[in-house]
């Protein structure tokens, strides 16, 4: 089976698995998800989900984050870990927003990456999530490492690895293939321990066989 052959028969198969896939970050508005995001850095989408609801209350508008008190902000976003430059990262990029975009967040990955604190990742949660424009592929750590036992890419640099990938997969499915590949992350191909036993997806992994052969992947009865 080819890459290509393998990439299209997972698309036929993720839906039918993960028929409710989605961004597991919550949100109402850009402006919400581009904040979730920054806050996501080194932290699970499950603690965001627990500070955002108060966060949100509190600052409504680009222009209410930028006007945020440093230690306001960091006090409500402390539990995600890295608050001092998540807080920078935030007031900084919301200020930009208020002063080049009037208020709302832009909806172009040039736009949005010349952000203070947004990078590639960051900007494609945002315009596949809150735009529904499919500019590229999200590539975090549960991404980058199905792509590797995968064999979809020998590369270990995230932006290589999403050139990979939107070689491989169909523009249209574009965002909809990295919440595949977390939701599988996070529900079967663990970092430690994979349960390739009960894989949906075995029949179309290379390192499954290998994995449960050698002891990587956890027992069939564990």
């Amino acid at each position: 089976m080819t890459i290509r052959e393998r990439v299209a028969q997972l698309i036929q198969v993720f839906p039918e698995v993960y028929p409710g896939a989605h961004c597991e970050l919550d949100f109402k508005n850009p402006l919400q998800l581009l904040i979730a995001t920054i806050l996501s850095a080194q932290c699970t989408d499950k603690r965001v989900n627990m500070v955002t609801p108060k966060l949100f209350d509190r600052y409504r508008s680009a222009k209410e984050f930028a006007q945020s008190s440093p230690d306001e902000l960091e006090e409500m976003i402390k539990p995600t870990g890295f608050f001092r430059n998540k807080t920078k990262s935030i007031r900084a990029a919301a200020a930009a927003i208020v002063e080049k975009h009037r208020g709302k967040v832009p909806d172009t990955m040039e736009a949005l990456n010349a952000l203070p604190g947004v990078g590639r990742k960051t900007a494609n949660v945002v315009l596949g999530n809150a735009f529904h424009k499919d500019e590229g592929i999200v590539v975090d750590t549960h991404v980058l490492r199905l792509s590797e036992r995968l064999r979809l890419t020998k590369e270990k640099d995230p932006e290589k690895v999403e050139q990979d990938l939107m070689k491989l997969v169909p523009r249209k499915h574009w965002t909809i293939w990295s919440h595949w590949l977390i939701w599988h992350g996070r529900r079967r191909c663990f970092a430690r321990k994979p349960d390739c036993a009960n894989c949906e997806v075995f029949h179309l992994c290379p390192s499954g066989r290998v994995f449960l052969r050698t002891g990587v992947a956890r027992k069939p009865d564990e």
